[in-house]
């Protein structure tokens, strides 16, 4: 029950008040009472069914728990908008009351200004009272006529009966009858006067109680702000991390484990020379400090349409990481103090209705979230998908929910103007993802749920293509196929040469001016099941098991093997390109977790044990776990993970990753990570 009332405590927002123009035109009393109106406003449930979903999606709640939420929730948005609107229908009455208060004051005074005479009374005459009225009493007070003090009638002359014309002598006029008041409905009293005070005070009482109720239910305020502003949701968060890395001995710093994500994002590199190509670290220990931090703002457009937009810090323009190295200088930031970087990291527009945990349909577009049920072996925490994707679930029965996502996500554009550098231009090298996941949620009683999915991941001209035959004369000529290399890669992957250089006596026989770019040798259409258990019988403490599963389907292991120039085995000759290829397009993950699901409160923990191995091929480097062995594919190992909250929004987190290379030449690394986290 308290979770309950946590969520259904939820203060919804307030309209802005009308515009000068129309308080302009109304009366002193009217204005105070449509101010009071226009600043209240129906109760709205979104927020709550909002973070009923999110608690649902974080396996806090059962779907059978939040399905009891919303109708909960529906029930208190239902009364919450009948108590508004018994609100509004007494400052109707309130007003109609002054109304008649105005008017009868105005008819009194009225009367008399038109009274010929005004007779004193006779001892001899019996004079008729007029009508009796009482003092001012609100007609829908619910007080009883009778009750209130009567005022003493005034004695008026009248011509009734004849008496009164008798007794006057000759010369004094005779008062005219006056027109005789309507008739006054039992249930309404009279008003012949209400001081200038009284009405005061009471547009006073009636706006405070209906402002004090409006505060208490949390959607009316004296001093409310502008309506757009509550469709504001400001978000963000804050990571400091300590990072070690350890290299123990043994790993081959031949010159065996060139970058290639910095050669095929400079200048081509020329393999016939006597220098080595740019080299990753492997026998030297290291030791950083980065800091995350990123700031966001949803906004609800109205009628199921909603944008999102989030900045984030990073070295560069990474699409894996968001991470900022303290002291690190490059790409023209870092060092010496110097400030950092801010890159747009989210932007979209979603369509979404239905709004619950498990009958929902979105549609998104631009940058966002990934939208897939997946771990960090195929797809990077920080990764933003660009692009558009529908998303659907559907509550099958008490026990079975479907979900499907489809999505066409564009991953590189051909540069307008390739080649820049000549007149003649090249065709296009565009680079698509089209990805399907289908799956389903099962609750297998009160304490187990199962999560299954197998979704396909087809990449479209990623791999890389070999040019038309053509020398280089310098190392800024252009192959036709250049744009066919990655604009982004970690390690792992098999790569191949891109241009098809024909020797001759401009470059000595192929013995110099070797420029060269490098593309990926394997294709990829990525078949990834995917499944998690959760067991609740101990909640909030959750015992969750997660597996995930991966094959390329577009990896051919002859055609990759003829074109290799890396993931191979020692050379039986000086050629290191004859070697056995020893890559492998298939990956596996398994992580077992305990604790609590969500870091809720001070002192909540989890722990978690995994272990993977990522063939080279198995997914594209560029998009997967940025910190495993360093970052991409061609590992496998332990990590071991815990989590301690010291309050709802900061907590710690320790990471140990053990990581030893698959296939090719030895290279092991440990690292450590230490993260402190807060968000808002």
């Amino acid at each position: 029950m308290l979770l309950a009332s946590g969520l259904l405590a939820v203060a919804p927002g307030v309209r802005a008040a009308d515009g000068g123009a129309q308080a302009a035109a109304e009366t002193p009393d009217q204005a105070v009472l449509a101010d009071m109106s226009r600043a209240s406003a129906e109760p709205s449930q979104n927020v709550t069914v909002n973070l009923i979903n999110r608690l649902v999606e974080r396996g806090v709640l059962s779907k059978k728990d939040s399905s009891e939420l919303l109708l909960l929730a529906e029930a208190d948005a239902a009364d919450a908008r009948a108590q508004a609107a018994m609100t509004q229908a007494a400052i109707a009455m309130a007003a109609a009351a002054q109304a008649r208060a105005r008017a009868i004051s105005a008819q009194a005074g009225f009367r008399r200004s038109d009274a010929v005479a005004e007779v004193p009374p006779e001892p001899q005459v019996e004079a008729a009272a007029a009508p009796s009225t009482a003092p001012a009493v609100a007609a829908d007070s619910g007080a009883d006529a009778s009750e209130q003090p009567v005022a003493p009638p005034k004695r008026k002359a009248k011509a009734a009966a004849g008496s009164v014309a008798n007794a006057a002598p000759a010369s004094q006029p005779v008062a005219e009858e006056p027109t005789p008041e309507p008739p006054v409905p039992d249930d309404v009293v009279r008003v012949a006067y209400v001081p200038e005070y009284v009405k005061e005070q009471l547009r006073e009482e009636v706006k405070q109680d209906v402002l004090d109720d409006g505060r208490k239910e949390g959607w009316a305020s004296p001093n409310s702000v502008p309506g757009w502003i509550t469709k504001f949701t400001l978000f963000g968060d804050f990571r400091m991390r300590f990072e070690d890395f350890r290299y123990p001995s043994g790993n081959d710093n031949t010159g065996a484990f060139p970058n290639f994500n910095l050669i095929n994002t400079g200048a081509p590199f020329d393999v016939s020379g006597a220098n080595f190509s740019p080299q990753y670290n492997v026998d030297q220990d290291r030791s950083r400090i980065r800091i995350r931090a990123r700031v966001g703002a949803g906004v609800d457009l109205g009628q199921n349409f909603s944008i999102g937009i989030r900045a984030a810090t990073g070295n560069d323009d990474s699409p894996v990481s968001e991470n900022q190295t303290l002291g690190a200088a490059g790409s023209t930031q870092g060092g010496n103090f110097s400030r950092y970087a801010i890159w747009l990291d989210r932007a979209f527009l979603k369509y979404e209705v239905g709004g619950k945990p498990d009958e929902d349909l979105s549609v998104k577009i631009g940058r966002f979230d990934n939208p897939f049920f997946t771990t960090t072996m195929v797809w990077a925490d920080d990764l933003g998908f660009d692009g558009a994707v529908v998303q659907s679930k559907y509550h099958l029965g008490e026990d079975v929910s479907p979900f499907l996502t489809l999505g066409a996500f564009p991953v590189f554009n051909t540069d307008l103007n390739f080649a820049s550098n000549q007149p003649a231009k090249f065709k296009s090298e565009d680079k698509w993802l089209y990805a399907a996941q289908l799956g389903v949620t099962l609750d297998l009683g009160k304490d187990f749920s199962v999560k299954l999915a197998v979704a396909d991941y087809k990449f479209e001209n990623i791999e890389g293509k070999l040019s038309d035959p053509f020398t280089p004369l310098t190392a800024s000529d252009a192959g036709d196929t250049d744009d066919s290399r990655p604009s982004f890669a970690q390690t792992g992957n098999t790569y191949m040469a891109l241009r098809d250089i024909v020797p001759g006596p401009l470059n000595d026989n192929g013995s110099i001016d070797q420029f060269q770019y490098f593309g990926l040798a394997s294709k990829f259409n990525e078949l990834a099941l995917d499944a998690r258990i959760d067991f609740n019988q101990f909640e909030p403490f959750q015992i969750s098991l997660v597996g995930e599963y991966v094959n390329n389907l577009g990896f051919d292991e002859n055609a990759v093997a003829a074109v290799a120039v890396n993931d191979r085995g020692p050379s039986p000759t000086s050629n290191p390109l004859a070697g056995p290829f020893l890559g492998s397009p298939k990956a596996w993950y398994v992580k077992l977790s305990f604790g609590d699901a969500v870091l809720q409160q001070s002192w909540d923990w989890n722990f978690n044990l995994g272990y993977r191995k990522v063939g080279s091929d198995s997914v594209v480097d560029g998009f997967a776990d940025a910190d495993f062995g360093g970052g991409g594919t061609n590992f496998k190992g332990p990590t071991l993970a815990g989590s301690l909250a010291l309050t709802p929004d900061v907590w710690l987190k320790v990471v140990w990753m053990s990581a030893s290379q698959v296939s090719g030449p030895t290279l092991k690394n440990d690292i450590l990570q230490f993260d402190i986290n807060a968000k808002f």
